[in-house]
């Protein structure tokens, strides 16, 4: 059976942040996934600060994830800090969901903003 992609991200989701309402992927946390044919996985990840004290949870918690797709065999997970993370890094879906981001564009001019009555 050949392990996608996808299916490691999809796993990936259930984890979240404690810190933030948002899984390792939305949040931008995960730069690379690399499956072999033999179903090893090495996924590369960041923190949102080199000094995050929530970083053992997450790189554990991740690489159980993982683990839990069906024929993987080996996980490991690498910590890179190359590039930084930073809040562009966050999907604009999870900034939805937090109620941050809307679908109308700010507009400085005030062009989207409700009438005075």
């Amino acid at each position: 059976m050949t392990i996608k992609r996808e299916q490691i991200l999809e796993s990936l989701r259930t984890v979240y942040d404690p810190e933030v309402p948002i899984n390792v992927v939305d949040l931008g946390l995960i730069y690379g996934i690399d499956v072999s044919e033999e179903g090893d996985v090495d996924v590369h990840m960041t923190m949102t600060a080199p000094q995050c004290p929530m970083s053992s949870y997450l790189l554990q918690a991740a690489e159980q994830a993982v683990r839990a797709v069906t024929g993987v065999r080996e996980v490991k997970v690498e910590l890179t800090f190359d590039p930084p993370w930073n809040p562009s890094m966050i999907k604009e879906n999870a900034l939805k969901d937090l109620g941050v981001a809307t679908d109308t564009p700010a507009s400085p001019d005030g062009e989207n903003c409700p009438p005075d009555k």
